[in-house]
C-alpha cells in the first residue's frame, strides 16, 4: 500500500503544479491598453495552445493515478476503462465552459460589476451542479458494471483528485472585489 501511495505522490504534484499554472496563465488581468492587438492574438493563442498541452498531461496523469489506486483485474479493467473514456470525456466538456468562465473572470477584473460578478458566481454553481451529476451518472454506471465497492472507490478517487485539481487552480485566482 505504501508503494502505491508513493507511486501516485509525484503525479499528485504534477497535477497540482499543472493546476496552478493553468489557473496562473487564464486568471491574470489581461491589460486592455495594449497598442499591437496582432501580438496579444498571438499570445492567446499561445496561452491556448499552453492550456490544451497542460490539460492532456493533466488527464494523462490522472487517468494513470486512477489505475493504480484502482487495482483493477484484466477483466475489470476491460469495463472501468470505456467508460472512465467516457466519463472523462464529458468531464473535459464541463472544463470547457469552467476555462471559459474563468477566463470571462480574468478579463472582466478590472471592471467587475455586481452584474458580472452574478453572472459569473451563477456559472460556477452550474459548474459544480453539472459536475455532481456527471460524477452520479458514472458512480451509477460503475456500480451496474462492477459493483458499488469498486465504483465508491472510483468516485473516492476522482474527487480527491478533482478536489486538489480545484484547490490549486482558485487558490490561485484574485478575490473579487475590486468594484464598487
Amino acid at each position: 500500500m505504501k508503494r502505491r501511495i508513493a507511486k501516485c505522490c509525484a503525479p499528485l504534484i504534477f497535477l497540482g503544479f499543472c493546476a496552478v499554472i493553468f489557473s496562473q496563465q487564464t486568471a491574470q488581468p489581461q491589460n486592455t491598453q495594449q497598442t499591437a492587438p496582432s501580438g496579444t492574438d498571438t499570445q492567446q493563442q499561445n496561452i491556448q495552445e499552453y492550456v490544451e498541452l497542460l490539460r492532456s498531461n493533466v488527464r494523462q496523469q490522472k487517468a494513470e493515478i486512477m489505475g493504480a489506486m484502482m487495482g483493477l483485474d484484466t477483466d475489470q479493467s476491460a469495463k472501468f476503462w470505456p467508460l472512465y473514456s467516457e466519463y472523462d470525456q464529458e468531464l473535459t466538456k464541463l472544463n470547457n465552459s469552467r476555462l471559459a468562465n474563468i477566463q470571462e473572470y480574468a478579463r472582466s477584473y478590472d471592471q467587475m460589476t455586481d452584474a458580472k460578478a452574478d453572472e459569473l458566481i451563477q456559472n460556477a454553481f452550474e459548474y459544480r451542479k453539472q459536475c455532481s451529476e456527471l460524477l452520479a451518472k458514472y458512480y451509477a454506471r460503475i456500480k451496474d458494471a462492477l459493483g458499488a465497492i469498486q465504483a465508491a472507490r472510483f468516485l473516492q478517487i476522482e474527487d480527491q483528485l478533482l478536489t486538489i485539481i480545484d484547490l490549486q487552480t482558485t487558490s490561485t485566482l484574485p478575490i473579487g472585489g475590486q468594484g464598487s
